[in-house]
């Protein structure tokens, strides 16, 4: 099948092609302070880009950290809605460098199975995602005959999402006028599979915390004291070996109080999603076997349930060599997936506790959990802007909206604070693949399934302008 919208968009690819090699080349890395310009120079950049787009209203918003663009079109009916496209133009480190097969700041095109890729960081996590919206909205303007957007679009495209978003409440409170609508379009996520048109409807929360056993006051001989005092970093396998029971459960003591438990409805929307478990653990998963908690399936355990990982673990002597000491601490990093109704906060407690109970008696334990943390969100599976969303990835994917499925992120974001703030709800647009190696070296879109998210994204606005939302 063929539309307006997707005559637009196939006739304007080079468009697309070029804006991306473009901003591609910034190396946008808000963890690293030494990029702080670079940063800088992609809001630059993006902000030119959506002038040219069209947008009356481009503005350049500065905070504590790094700083995010706002953008705004409105319609000309005084009554359609508003929404508001969040997505974000830092980027991940790039280590290791040696590991990339292109340098990671200068995109190439290669050919692959399912078409050509784009390869560079940042290609699909964000800048492709958020890239797709410039020519999607021309691609809408164009088949309608509009001068003017069906519904008034705003964008907020933040410069710290890799870094935590530490700012961004802090930014939507204070912009809170400037940034009401009916309706938040997320496009910081993916679909399923090249052949798989769906959407995400859920996003898990994060927290983490920082553990620090002390033994000794100082490093000792280990053959003069190994056996007559505690040894932190013995303490701290202990500990952590303790952080899942037999059934791969999590052991913090109320951890899972709050876990809504997923439906029925739910489990048999995530059992239509193909996977193929051993192609994922070859692929993208790069691992020998699938684990985690009893009972569930692999894609319920990845994007539906809570985890706790163990990130980091360090201490004593790791240099050339042997050097035989019983080292006086022993540290570790953990985090914490989290699901609908968990609480970020909750975590401080329940992890203070978990590690006094497994303290041993000569072990002094430090827990240091930061304030804040990421809250998981949903979309209403049933909502009118639902209906709307499926019906534009259907005419884009040449599908019945009812065969868009249903998917869940298991990574977190900011998104939980845009519906706090905001108090509108989410529906998530987004282009990326589980194979697109996102935070990893050789990350890559696959730009046929660009084109498809810019075509779905002309089809949007035209669907939510029918959508009856209530008054504002």
């Amino acid at each position: 099948m063929s539309s307006p919208e997707r005559a637009f968009v196939t006739a304007h690819l080079e468009d697309l092609h070029a804006d991306l090699d473009a901003w591609l080349r910034i190396p946008s890395i808000s963890a690293d302070p030494a990029h702080a310009p670079s940063v800088a120079a992609s809001a630059e950049w993006l902000a030119d880009a959506l002038r040219r787009t069209g947008f009356p209203t481009v503005e350049i918003w500065p905070t504590p950290g790094a700083p995010a663009v706002f953008a705004e079109w409105r319609s000309a009916d005084p009554d359609a809605p508003v929404a508001l496209v969040y997505g974000h133009h830092d980027v991940q480190p790039v280590d290791p460098v040696e590991l990339w097969e292109h340098p990671p700041f200068e995109p190439a095109v290669i050919d692959g199975p399912d078409g050509p890729e784009l390869h560079a960081r940042g290609a699909i996590d964000d800048k492709g995602n958020v890239a797709m919206h410039l020519l999607g909205m021309r691609a809408h303007l164009a088949a309608t005959g509009r001068d003017t957007p069906a519904v008034t679009v705003k964008l907020l495209i933040e410069g710290e999402e890799e870094s935590g978003s530490p700012h961004f409440a802090d930014l939507l409170r204070a912009r809170a006028d400037r940034l009401a609508c009916d309706v938040v379009v997320v496009s910081d996520t993916g679909m399923a599979g090249p052949d798989v048109p769906s959407a995400v409807v859920a996003m898990r929360g994060l927290a983490d915390a920082e553990i620090t056993l002390r033994g000794p006051a100082v490093d000792l001989h280990s053959g003069s004291f190994g056996g007559g005092v505690p040894n932190p970093l013995h303490a701290m396998a202990t500990l952590l070996a303790a952080l899942h029971d037999e059934q791969g459960r999590v052991t913090l003591p109320g951890f899972y109080d709050r876990v809504r438990p997923l439906s029925d409805r739910e489990r048999a929307l995530m059992a239509r999603v193909p996977f193929d478990e051993a192609a994922w653990l070859a692929g993208p998963a790069a691992s020998r076997a699938a684990t985690g908690e009893a009972g569930f399936s692999t894609l319920e355990r990845i994007g539906a349930r809570p985890t706790a990982e163990v990130n980091g673990v360090w201490g004593g002597y790791t240099g050339p060599g042997h050097k035989t000491i019983i080292p006086a601490e022993a540290h570790a990093k953990v985090t914490f997936r989290l699901v609908a109704d968990q609480r970020p906060a909750d975590l401080a407690e329940q992890v203070r506790a978990w590690v006094a109970a497994h303290t041993p008696e000569g072990i002094e334990a430090h827990v240091h959990v930061p304030a804040g943390g990421v809250s998981p969100c949903a979309s209403d599976l049933d909502s009118p802007a639902m209906a709307a969303l499926l019906a534009a990835i259907g005419q884009a994917f040449d599908t019945d909206p009812a065969d868009v499925l249903f998917t869940r992120e298991g990574g977190s974001g900011p998104e939980a604070d845009l519906v706090d703030v905001l108090g509108a709800p989410l529906v998530f647009l987004g282009a990326g693949l589980p194979t697109d190696r996102i935070h990893s070296p050789n990350e890559r879109v696959l730009l046929p399934m660009l084109y498809r998210g810019a075509e779905a994204a002309a089809h949007l606005w035209r669907e939510l302008a029918a959508v009856p939302f209530p008054a504002r």
